[in-house]
């Protein structure tokens, strides 16, 4: 989808697995924070610029990293804690760090009426169905093993999505 649609996507991933997949679903590039200093290489991969906006899911390992990414005026868009929670920042950090924006956004605002919902579900299939979003299910769980399906989950050792056969 993100090479369709314009901006160059620099991903980062805690695996050269998901690295990969990150590149086969289009990201220019992929770096893995667990053997690199992401932000250094995207400092490099931008020219000294950094990037105009930052998803992190993964929280308290990249926050910082993340933060570090951002050009001037830059925005980072936290919606996950995977490896914790993004730590508190003073204001003074951001305006240090030049003049940054940081947000966290929850999914149950966005689902707060039918229609947003539903318009959402109507994107998204259509994407799906235009072929510019590819759903891979790499991991099939039967119901007898849902609790190792969850023990994978939290141990973050998936890749892409999961499904629960019944």
């Amino acid at each position: 989808m993100g090479a369709r649609s314009g901006p160059r996507l620099i991903a980062t991933a805690g695996s050269d697995q998901k690295c990969a997949l990150a590149l086969e679903a289009g990201a220019a590039h992929a770096i893995n924070y667990r053997r690199e200093d992401f932000a250094a290489r995207v400092r490099e991969i931008t020219g000294g610029q950094g990037v105009k906006v930052v998803y992190d899911s993964v929280g308290l390992d990249t926050f910082e990293g993340s933060l570090n990414s951002l050009a001037p005026f830059g925005l980072l868009v936290s919606f996950g804690n995977a490896s914790g929670f993004a730590p508190p920042v003073p204001l003074g950090h951001l305006a240090a760090k030049g003049s940054l924006y940081v947000t966290r956004p929850t999914l149950f605002t966005h689902l707060a009426t039918r229609e947003a919902t539903q318009a959402m579900a109507d994107d998204l299939f259509a994407r799906v169905l235009a072929g510019d979003i590819k759903i891979r299910a790499e991991q099939r769980y039967a119901l007898n093993q849902i609790q190792q399906a969850h023990r994978d989950l939290e141990a973050r050792s998936t890749v892409g999505s999961g499904v629960l056969l019944v």
